[in-house]
């Protein structure tokens, strides 16, 4: 009985639930406009890396493939730099909180249309040394035009080395047929303005192009203040800059900046040797010659001379190969019995250098 009397209250009471559930979906279902998006946050994080290099660090990350439309607030007006020194003994975890109250902005750069994409952009900071070890940390933020600011990029923290060599200087060139060498002169003191100068050695960078970071060529620092380079190529552009290296915190090595750059053409002037151990045959026919290949690479073929009078001066011997000979051996046919003939040969390379004149031989046809 107690079941039907409650079952007979819910019945009436449900009107009044309906009604006031209508209720609240009218209230929630007015005039609809056009959807709009989830507000969008500032751009996402930038990745840092960086390193020291003489009495700068450089700091260096990636910008996204391209930027936001302009209205946007995920369009990059400029990117801003922040810096804090620390003691070494200092911990290493830091919220983002602490490092934006205690982290001084020393760079804000204004991004462009080029900034975009895979090639990332770098800032360099000029150090001042205290006399002291310190600790620095870095870190980078976007910004839009409206000052909103993106999440702080992951912490780049490093221990700078006070003692760092100078960069040398006054490099300059020589060439010869088998290298260009590089001659500078030795720092005197470090970047810090102490002595003796911090010097392991010396690193020495070549590129096709000014504007190209270079390419490493020597394996391990170089000892002395002069290199040689053996692996250039005539008619080829280069471009060569040193830089000293010093022994910087935990034992890691820490270049100096580069020297002076230099721009080294080479052109080959030089001939190559004159061909020798000319061996020389006769038949009743045939005159032949032989000897060995030239030892310079880039010899691109034999001239061999002939002449049947010794005193006559060389540059009026007959000429027996109109074009160059590339093989070692030349028989000449064109003989008389009982006739002495004199030869003599040069050698070419592909610059058309010609060589002195080998010995000269003679052979008597039977």
């Amino acid at each position: 009985m107690r079941n039907k009397n409650r079952f007979k209250q819910l019945i009436k009471k449900a009107p009044i639930a309906l009604v006031a559930v209508g209720l609240l979906m009218g209230l929630s279902c007015g005039k609809r406009g056009a959807p709009r998006p989830p507000r969008e946050r500032v751009v996402q994080r930038a990745e840092l890396t960086g390193f020291q290099r003489g009495g700068e660090v450089i700091l260096s990350w990636k910008m996204p493939a391209q930027n936001a439309p302009p209205d946007s607030v995920l369009n990059i007006d400029r990117v801003d730099v922040y810096r804090l020194a620390e003691p070494l003994t200092a911990p290493q975890a830091m919220t983002e909180e602490e490092f934006a109250s205690r982290g001084i902005v020393i760079a804000a750069i204004k991004t462009e249309e080029s900034d975009f994409g895979l090639k990332p952009l770098t800032f360099r900071d000029r150090l001042q040394f205290a006399g002291q070890a310190v600790r620095l940390r870095y870190a980078v933020r976007y910004v839009n035009a409206a000052g909103q600011r993106a999440a702080f990029s992951n912490f780049f923290l490093i221990e700078v080395a006070a003692s760092v060599a100078n960069a040398p200087t006054s490099l300059s060139h020589e060439v010869s047929q088998e290298a260009v060498a590089l001659f500078w002169t030795e720092p005197t003191e470090n970047v810090d303005g102490t002595k003796p100068v911090n010097l392991l050695g010396y690193n020495v960078y070549r590129s096709s192009s000014a504007t190209e970071a270079g390419r490493m060529l020597n394996r391990e620092p170089v000892q002395r203040a002069e290199y040689r380079d053996e692996t250039f190529e005539f008619e080829n552009e280069y471009f060569y800059f040193v830089r000293a290296v010093s022994l910087g915190p935990d034992g890691e090595q820490v270049e100096s900046s580069e020297s002076n750059i230099i721009e080294v053409s080479p052109v080959d002037t030089f001939p190559p040797s004159a061909p020798v151990a000319i061996t020389i045959a006769a038949s009743p026919n045939t005159v032949s010659i032989f000897f060995p290949a030239n030892p310079e690479p880039d010899v691109a073929g034999y001239s061999i001379y002939r002449s049947t009078d010794p005193d006559l001066p060389l540059e009026d011997w007959e000429l027996l190969t109109p074009e160059l000979s590339t093989v070692t051996t030349f028989q000449d046919n064109n003989v008389e019995s009982g006739k002495t003939y004199y030869y003599y040969v040069t050698a070419t390379d592909i610059f058309k250098n010609v060589s002195p004149p080998s010995e000269v031989v003679n052979e008597t046809v039977p």
